[in-house]
């Protein structure tokens, strides 16, 4: 197999930009949900650039691997990630009208538990912020084809820096692996994208990356609201 490295050069341009969102945009919060990309961008900021503060979305329903990780990596950079959790009235009532599992029945309402377990929340996040951080690719999904380095997210007025945006799968887990990263337990179980626990399952050979997301639905809108707003490059 022929071996994948990811150039210095790419790695310097990332950790450039986010240097320049702590001098020009604070405050400024990268979100991760502890994927292999977000542990880059993690990594990149490293334990100096403390005016860009990292905060994570804790569903309530999240794989016991992912917490894992999420400890280690508060143990590695020394810094603490902040945990946004949903609204426990907003999930009560849920649960009382479609019932535990209620996301199987329908797009809606899977649609609607994704609202109140990670889209409300993350406008609590984004509050008051100038920058949001992510760690999305372009090749991860077809509705992330087009996505810019920076971005206007017009649903949240805020600047959307995506430092990873032109990286490839291979160069993520060469950047990783090259650094003793830590990473989520799950991606070696063939979990490529992982979110809650009863929504995200493995893979088979062949099939796409973004394919353990919602696998009961139609794979052409599989989104959770987060990411799917109208963007201007800039």
């Amino acid at each position: 197999m022929t071996a994948v490295y990811v150039e210095q050069a790419k790695v310097d341009e990332a950790r450039l930009l986010l240097e320049r969102i702590a001098l020009d945009f604070a405050p400024a919060v990268f979100t991760t949900s502890f994927g292999a990309e977000d542990m880059v961008v993690l990594d990149l900021l490293g334990r100096d650039l403390r005016t860009i503060s990292v905060a994570t979305l804790d569903t309530g329903r999240l794989p016991q691997e992912t917490y894992d990780v999420w400890q280690r990596a508060e143990e590695r950079y020394a810094r603490k990630i902040v945990p946004v959790l949903p609204r426990h009235e907003a999930v009560e009532h849920y649960i009382r009208i479609n019932g535990v599992n209620g996301f199987y029945d329908s797009v809606a309402q899977r649609k609607e538990c994704c609202q109140i377990r990670k889209v409300e929340p993350l406008a609590r996040v984004l509050a008051g912020q100038r920058a949001w951080i992510t760690g999305l690719r372009r090749t991860q999904a077809a509705s992330r084809a087009q996505l810019a380095v920076s971005e206007w997210d017009a649903s949240h007025s805020i600047q959307k820096f995506n430092p990873l945006a032109d990286w490839s799968e291979a160069e993520v887990w060469a950047y990783l692996q090259s650094r003793s990263v830590p990473y989520n337990a799950l991606h070696d179980a063939g979990y490529p994208s992982i979110g809650c626990a009863p929504c995200t399952r493995a893979i088979k050979a062949g099939e796409d990356i973004r394919a353990g997301r919602w696998w009961w639905e139609d794979p052409a809108g599989k989104e959770c609201g987060l990411h799917v707003q109208e963007a201007a490059s800039v």
